[in-house]
């Protein structure tokens, strides 16, 4: 048998998520609506897709290591330097690469107990110890990670603003104090993934050459390029050319730089995808009404449903609607998994997902 290296020897063979197309095989069958993942079924800008179909015909060469005409747009947008902005392989790549430079065997990194799991994949696969704060009200609790962040001396601290996988979100001056309290050897590692959804209130004005914090953002998300796997991190100048020595340089592929260019260019579509994003949220609630499910407020493009029941129920309810041709998720740790979130999708989709729901609950009800 293959000896593997000691800490990932000790690891679980699992992974934080599995994906719709595994459950399609397993199933045997497609689904009808595609409401699990979070992404954009609204898709990418034409403007973007056109680069993309374009780029094809380059793609012999490596990408752009720096990824230089997108770091030059997205410090343009933002208003900051180009020192302060890192291209990657999605958030995800980012959040392994910051734990691969930041965190040693040992060291204390604090999260929520049923926030973003593949950010504790990346701890435990480096070594790192994870420690875990409860949520309060649906939503993660600054004040808790703060104080067990000073408790444990963590070298990073988690928090999505919006969250994933509740929708919850708070606003700048919560994001902005916590700063204030972190502990001088702290780094705050805030996701973002979401913030093109969000209420301006929400955004904390934080210097991009701020060192107690790192920003993660995405082009998976509203930009509609979940597939292309390219996002990117902004931070203090120091902390961003730290990834050089450890990045996968020509990890962000040449087509997904001509994609994500083209997207931030073009706003118009961002804003359109928004405003669909709005009134999926708002269906997506009503849907679950009258079936007596509540909705929680989302700064996202997904809604948590909370069923008034257990975590059991939910799982069942999640494998009901698998069998009706829907897949969704729910977030994994009680109290949260009462809930069940549902991406926003299209017309189409959602219309499937209102067929759907009262029959998986009716067969729940009579089992």
């Amino acid at each position: 048998m293959t000896r593997f290296a000691p800490l990932p020897a000790g690891l679980p063979a699992t992974v934080p998520f599995v994906g719709p197309e595994t459950l399609e095989r397993q199933r045997g069958a497609s689904f009808a609506a595609r409401l699990g993942a979070n992404e954009s079924a609204f898709g990418p800008s034409p403007l973007a897709a056109r680069a993309m179909r374009e780029a094809v015909g380059q793609v012999w060469k490596y990408g752009d290591a720096p990824s230089h005409d997108l770091t030059t747009a997205l410090a343009a947008h933002h208003g900051i330097g180009s020192a302060n902005l890192l291209v990657g392989e999605g958030i995800d790549g980012l959040l392994g690469n910051l734990v691969r430079l930041m965190v040693a065997p040992g060291d204390a990194v604090v999260t929520s107990d049923g926030a973003y799991p593949t950010f504790n994949y990346h701890v435990t696969g480096f070594g790192g110890a994870l420690h875990k704060v409860p949520y309060r009200n649906a939503a993660e609790d600054p004040e808790a990670l703060v104080d067990r962040a000073r408790q444990v001396g963590a070298r990073l601290v988690y928090l999505a603003n919006p969250d994933n996988p509740m929708g919850s979100w708070h606003k700048a001056p919560v994001i902005e104090a916590m700063l204030d309290r972190l502990p001088d050897d702290s780094l705050l590692v805030l996701d973002e993934a979401y913030v093109e959804f969000a209420p301006a209130d929400a955004v904390p004005r934080i210097s991009a050459d701020d060192p107690r914090v790192i920003r993660m953002r995405t082009f998976s998300k509203a930009y509609g390029l979940a597939g292309a796997r390219i996002g990117y991190a902004i931070g203090a100048s120091d902390l961003i050319a730290g990834f050089d020595r450890i990045r996968n340089h020509f990890g962000v592929n040449r087509i997904a730089q001509a994609g994500a260019l083209a997207a931030l260019a073009d706003q118009g579509w961002l804003a359109h995808v928004v405003a669909e994003v709005a009134a999926a949220r708002d269906r997506i609630a009503h849907i679950g009404a009258v079936s007596g499910l509540t909705a929680l407020p989302s700064a996202t493009n997904f809604v948590a449903l909370d069923t008034g029941r257990d975590g059991s129920f939910a799982r069942a309810l999640v494998a009901g609607l698998e069998a009706e041709g829907v897949f969704i998720r729910m977030p994994g740790v009680a109290p949260l998994d009462r809930c069940i979130r549902i991406s926003c999708g299209t017309v189409t989709e959602l219309d499937v997902l209102e067929d759907a729901l009262p029959r998986a609950l009716d067969r729940l009800s009579s089992a």
